[in-house]
């Protein structure tokens, strides 16, 4: 009896994301919901209020605002430039979305970065963007990235200094 073949565990250095969230200006989000409850439009908001250009990605949606932001069937019908994919999809369909943004960027729209989100990995796909030159992120949040390179995520709140599991000592 065989034991399954798992992917080896991710790691990616610290300094190559926050060059990557520093250098990101627009962001294409694939799978961005208007629905409030949901990750993609919590992350969006997010981003939107740190100064990234985020442009929604959803064929149930094209034509419409979310968040303000005009949402678009595909990547292909973007009329701007595009630094960065979101992947708000499962992994299986990680692979069209990325195959999709290799045949997109070219030398007038060139994408740099492939971002996965947590729980989101495709090996295969991820192999192919970075043989078309683009940095691939997988398994990660640009918003959790973000707030925890940029010193703004404090253990949501628990290492703040305020709040303490310690006894105080009386003198």
């Amino acid at each position: 009896m065989s034991t399954p073949n798992l992917a080896a565990p991710l790691h990616y250095d610290d300094q190559l994301i926050s060059d990557i969230l520093r250098r990101v200006k627009s962001i294409a989000m694939v799978g961005a919901s208007a629905n409030w409850v949901r990750p993609s439009n919590f992350v969006m908001k997010y981003l939107l209020g740190k100064g990234y250009k985020i442009i929604p990605v959803n064929p149930g949606y094209a034509g419409k605002e979310i968040l303000g932001q005009m949402t678009y069937a595909s990547l292909t019908d973007i009329p701007e430039t595009i630094d960065m994919v979101d992947i708000f999809r499962g992994s299986d369909a990680a692979g069209s979305v990325v195959d999709d943004v290799i045949s997109f960027s070219n030398q007038d729209k060139p994408i740099g970065v492939i971002w996965m989100q947590l729980g989101v990995r495709n090996d295969p796909a991820a192999s192919r963007a970075e043989a078309a030159g683009m940095s691939v992120i997988m398994d990660r949040c640009p918003k959790i990235e973000y707030g925890r390179l940029f010193g703004e995520l404090g253990w949501c709140g628990v290492n703040s200094g305020i709040i303490s599991s310690k006894r105080r000592r009386m003198g």
